[in-house]
């Protein structure tokens, strides 16, 4: 049976009373771009009396409200990055926010973080739209995942944006800032040199681009030395997830282990150890990212530095001064990759050359 209007304009109203009204909202009620609205709440002194007396009329009418603190920087915009996050629990994503933000300081900006709860389309579109609302100099995106990255895409923002740490499309395999694939293979690279020959690969969550570009580096090193690779297990970032997919690994008759991120590997060495086998002389196993406490895992863990604080330098001043000749509302502001991975080898891999 179909629901009865009434019940469905009740159900309408009760949402709108547990969601605030967005400046996309206002855009679409008045007609008019999200930039205008934009302008209009900031005084933009290049509308036309009509289109500012509409959108304030659905202003008043929606009880729109800006965020006053995101007014008092939108006013000074030009000394502003926007930040929009996805993940701020894993040292990946937090180191980033924090280079970025230091890298904005040594230019004379300041940084602005709009964190994701999810990848949702209304999540994604409003954060960046709340960001664009605020006029800041440009944005960096820290939430590499393909519905977030189809979205960016599909806004077609109109100021200068980078992706960072994510993977722009399969066909030129492009990386922005770090070369994550290049990175899997320095890994794999080293194990295949201690004389490990059934390498396994604990991969991040598979929608993750990060997780994606350091998978097609297992492999890509795997076939360069004609090895064959193990089935691939993945977890979510998390040390409870290495330590939950430990006994395919095992069984698998894997000698080394390339883990996606360090916390994986953490849990997984804890898990191996459980269950009487010893790291790095029954499995060897390499990290990604060198978190500050890998040097202190027991055995210290060989893993894979990035460097984010050049990532964060190079985001920034790539947003504040576009490439000679681009437009500063350029769509996207492509940065190739640069000297930031390098393998750091500690103990956590046996050479197993003489076994």
């Amino acid at each position: 049976m179909g629901r009865d209007p009434a019940d469905r304009t009740t159900v309408t109203a009760a949402n709108q009373r547990r969601r605030s009204p967005s400046i996309r909202d206002v855009a679409r009620e008045a007609g008019v771009s999200r930039q205008t609205v934009s302008r209009v709440i900031n005084n933009h002194p290049s509308l036309r009396p009509e289109t500012r007396d509409r959108v304030l009329q659905v202003i008043e009418q929606m009880r729109y409200r800006p965020n006053a603190v995101a007014r008092a920087l939108g006013r000074n915009s030009s000394h502003v990055i926007g930040v929009l996050a996805l993940q701020r629990t894993q040292y990946g994503p937090i180191a980033a926010i924090q280079a970025i933000e230091e890298a904005a300081v040594a230019y004379g900006f300041v940084s602005f973080t709009v964190p994701l709860t999810d990848t949702s389309s209304d999540m994604i579109r409003e954060g960046l739209e709340f960001l664009v609302s605020q006029q800041v100099a440009g944005i960096v995106v820290i939430a590499p995942q393909r519905p977030v990255l189809k979205e960016v895409t599909q806004l077609e923002l109109d100021i200068p944006y980078v992706l960072l740490h994510s993977r722009v499309d399969d066909e030129t395999d492009l990386e922005i800032f770090a070369d994550q694939r290049h990175g899997a293979r320095l890994a794999v690279a080293h194990l295949a040199d201690q004389g490990h020959r059934r390498i396994a690969h604990l991969a991040g969550p598979a929608d993750w681009m990060e997780a994606e570009a350091r998978l097609h580096g297992y492999r890509d090193e795997l076939t360069a030395r004609g090895l064959d690779p193990l089935p691939v297990v993945h977890g979510d970032w998390s040390s409870a997830s290495g330590a939950a997919r430990a006994d395919p690994i095992v069984a698998s008759g894997a000698t080394a282990v390339f883990c996606s991120n360090d916390q994986m590997a953490l849990g997984l060495i804890h898990a191996v150890r459980l269950r009487n086998l010893s790291v790095p002389e029954d499995v060897s196993v390499v990290g990604f990212d060198d978190i500050p406490e890998a040097a202190y895992f027991a055995p210290p863990l060989t893993t894979v530095r990035q460097d984010f604080a050049s990532m964060g330098r190079r985001c920034v001043a790539r947003l504040i001064t576009p490439p000679p000749g681009a437009p500063m509302a350029a769509t996207r502001l492509d940065i190739t990759p640069a000297s930031t991975v390098a393998l750091v080898v500690r103990e956590s891999v046996h050479n197993i050359t003489s076994r």
